[in-house]
């Protein structure tokens, strides 16, 4: 039986790539987006396919697109949140216009649209949630604290969703991308604060820079991920973790290596602050 997948930010990028091969595959697909032209361009005709507009921080928009993509296929089994860009300059340089900008999206408007499509998940008891992050979610870097923050909470909040939902028949996974040749670096995609602070040119300012000259140079391949992701998904035990890329797994064993190291060295201390027993 064919699956009916729910995509956000589906008109470039992983959302794209990943729309067309669960269509490959015989899958339905609703593709949203803040212009849905720019989807049926990509993805042409089928009726696999339903089109629709979204802005990922309308509640209300983001339950009509749930109601009319169950009224069109029937279900949702694979729910894949996408939609998001990305905050580049250092914490301080951030504006508090700017950080709540990419929050709207990245967090906010991901709640909002797994708040829309779980009730549909809830009541057919079976689904799958994927969580867009990025290796940034699991280990931050300079210049991208604040973008690097709103995939932490992502990751927090697909952690959570994993256990509550598991009684229900729903999983939850978060995808963890590391630097894949996709559209992400363009300004289509990544706002650069506008303050700049010379203290932190040789930290924010070197990752700045660098954003500036890896433009689809990057190592990954974002048709590979996506075909991937249908292995993944098509597999009776899916992880709650899903890394992409060898940059990505350097980086999650780095921290994990730093973490268990920094853990040994203060464990003492942490151990003295439990209450004594009477």
């Amino acid at each position: 039986m064919p699956k009916t997948w729910f995509i956000t930010g589906a008109s470039r990028g992983f959302g794209a790539l990943i729309a067309a091969e669960a269509l490959a595959q015989g899958d339905h697909v609703v593709a949203t987006a803040r212009y849905p032209e720019a989807v049926k361009e990509r993805l042409g005709q089928s009726a696999s396919l339903l089109a629709l507009t979204l802005d990922v921080t309308n509640e209300a928009q983001a339950r009509a697109a749930a109601d009319a993509a169950v009224a069109r296929f029937g279900r949702i089994d694979i729910l894949l949140n996408n939609a998001g860009f990305g905050l580049l300059g250092a914490v301080e340089e951030s504006s508090a216009e700017e950080v709540e900008r990419v929050y709207r999206t990245n967090v906010f408007g991901l709640l909002a649209v797994t708040r829309a499509v779980l009730p549909h998940m809830r009541a057919q008891r079976e689904g799958h949630v994927l969580n867009i992050s990025s290796v940034g979610g699991y280990a931050a870097s300079a210049g991208f604290g604040v973008y690097g923050s709103t995939k932490f909470a992502v990751e927090g909040l697909t952690e959570a969703l994993a256990l509550e939902l598991k009684p229900l028949g729903i999983r939850a996974t978060v995808i963890e991308p590391g630097l894949f040749r996709t559209d992400f670096l363009d300004a289509s995609s990544l706002l650069p604060s506008a303050a700049l602070i010379p203290d932190y040119d040789e930290t924010a300012g070197a990752t700045r820079r660098f954003a500036g000259t890896a433009n689809h140079a990057q190592p990954g391949d974002p048709a590979k991920l996506a075909k991937a992701l249908m292995q993944m998904v098509n597999d009776a035990e899916p992880p709650l973790r899903m890394p992409f890329g060898s940059d990505t797994i350097r980086r999650i064993e780095a921290k994990n290596a730093f973490v268990a190291q920094e853990l040994a060295c203060w464990r003492a201390l942490a151990m003295s602050t439990d209450a004594t027993a009477a």
